[in-house]
């Protein structure tokens, strides 16, 4: 049976060594696939666009594209990080850098919707290997709590830079190559780490790991797949398709997932875990922070290119300055996080992303980019300083042997926030405009068809018809997406409401390290 973790003794943390520039270069060497999967996230977001214009996919299928990998990433974290804890993490990290270099270029060149969703989808087994493997991998290079602090939000920070770095490339890639290129970028960034880890990074594994449990890997990946397709029903069908019975069906998986992991002698996901509320508290802190994070670059890359008629290049340089913010804001909070109580510093960080959410949605539909810019540059300070905080209390929380199952569990919250961010806020969106677009008389059936699947879609058709029917269709367009930008916006606001409640309860029992330490 599970037993409960105690918290790490503080001496234990006052005279673990510290490292030299030995460890500060692996660092480096590990934010490579970090960069790699959030440059990922971002880029396909511009590119989509120009994927909807060329392999026409339906509203479905354009958010599976995106949900493919992190759904199946989110689901085979927890397996991949049980097989790290036994079998090491060093060689899980470069068996998956291999596979997801070599996937990568077979998605830049596929042919259709289908096979791009299923090039995505074998990305996400292979980046399931990598993303555990870094954060524990971390954890074991970084013994001092000082040290481990600043790698970490070095660490968070490199989701951000990935995500600023991605717009930029990206947009450079889609003004000159076709929408392929922005996959091949997995090439340039996986080969020098292939060759760099082997000579960095020692090999560590748990001397105790979880068992391999067929059924609980099964329980995991059945749990998510019908949770996250039925969320995506109800947004096109509604409550009469089949979104319910999928819904209800991977709950009940999940149930019992967690039903086995309890009563097993040696879980593959040690329950007690989630006993240690600081642990549990931050990582439903990336959760939310992520889904209304990837929520708002989901509206947002395809607003500033469909509505506002900006280049990729440009839309990239628009977010910029927020992504900017977000990762100053989660180094700058380091030292201040010695001092000052996580139940305090996370909910008030909150706050900013909240109002920059609010700012959004008081907003829609008057075309304002500077708004739109000092908007993220709020909700990306917010989010910055929440994730580093509660990132360092996921790994502080656990014990060192458990570093692969924690992180991915980490890992996990951040890919399922991704896939929820666009299921839930990109679904709520896609009913939300196919449900109010009101198309202007004597458009022709096809154009109408297109129009009505997706925001990319009217663009394209009005830009095959004359005047004026051409500007009535992209208003129109532009209202009803506008319009439901400001519901997601709102709900994104009280996600992040909710995620700073929840901080506020369960990081009480955690302190500033700075008391701890010294």
């Amino acid at each position: 049976m599970s037993t409960t973790y105690e918290r790490i003794p503080t001496e234990a943390l006052t005279t673990s060594p510290r490292v030299g520039w030995r460890g500060w270069t692996a660092l480096a060497v590990l934010m490579l696939p970090v960069l790699l999967v959030s440059v990922d996230n971002t880029v396909l977001s511009f590119a989509l666009p120009q994927i909807a214009l060329h392999l026409e996919p339906t509203s479905t299928q354009q958010l599976w594209i995106i949900d493919a990998y992190p759904l199946v990433l989110a689901s085979l974290l927890v397996t991949m990080g049980t097989l790290g804890d036994r079998f090491g993490r060093r060689r899980m990290l470069l068996i998956g850098a291999t596979g997801f270099g070599i996937v990568s270029v077979l998605a830049a060149f596929a042919p259709s919707a289908a096979l791009l969703i299923a090039a995505r989808a074998g990305m996400g087994v292979f980046g399931a290997m990598l993303m555990p493997s870094t954060l524990s991998l971390l954890r074991s290079i970084f013994r001092d709590r000082e040290q481990r602090r600043l790698a970490i939000a070095i660490w968070a920070a490199g989701f951000s830079a990935g995500m600023a770095l991605g717009p930029i490339v990206g947009g450079l890639l889609l003004e000159h190559f076709a929408w392929g290129s922005v996959f091949l970028l997995a090439v340039p960034v996986l080969v020098p780490l292939l060759i760099l880890v082997p000579l960095l990074i020692p090999e560590s594994r748990d001397p105790k790991p979880g068992r391999i449990d067929p059924l609980s890997i099964a329980l995991s990946l059945g749990a998510m797949v019908p949770f996250v397709y039925g969320i995506k029903s109800l947004a096109v069908e509604g409550v009469a398709g089949p979104a319910l019975p999928l819904i209800a069906f991977g709950i009940l998986l999940a149930a019992l997932f967690v039903r086995r992991q309890l009563k097993a002698e040696q879980p593959m996901l040690d329950m007690a875990l989630f006993r240690h509320a600081p642990f549990s508290g931050a990582i439903l802190v990336n959760l939310l922070s992520v889904i209304s994070l990837v929520g708002f670059l989901y509206f947002v890359a395809q607003h500033l290119q469909l509505i506002l008629g900006l280049s990729p290049m440009d839309a990239g340089l628009a977010l910029l300055p927020g992504l900017a913010v977000m990762i100053v804001a989660g180094l700058l909070i380091v030292p201040v996080a010695r001092r000052v109580a996580p139940r305090l510093l996370v909910p008030s960080a909150l706050v900013l992303s909240v109002l920059g959410y609010v700012m959004v949605a008081l907003t829609a539909g008057e075309g304002s980019l500077s708004l739109l810019v000092i908007a993220f540059m709020s909700l990306g300070a917010g989010i910055g300083i929440a994730e580093t905080v509660s990132n360092e209390l996921v790994l502080s929380s656990a014990p060192a042997a458990k570093a692969g199952a924690a992180s991915a569990v980490s890992e996990t919250a951040y890919e399922l926030g991704a896939v929820l961010g666009t299921t839930i806020m990109g679904g709520i969106l896609t009913a939300y405009y196919r449900a109010t677009l009101q198309l202007p008389a004597g458009i022709p059936a096809d154009a109408a068809y297109q129009a009505r699947e997706t925001l990319a879609g009217a663009v394209a058709s009005a830009d095959q018809l004359g005047e004026p029917l051409a500007t009535a269709l992209r208003d129109a367009a532009a209202h009803a997406f506008d319009g439901g930008v400001v519901i997601t916006s709102l709900i994104g606001a009280g996600l992040v409401a909710i995620a700073a409640v929840i901080a506020a309860v369960t990081l009480g029992k955690s302190r500033p390290t700075a008391a701890a330490e010294h």
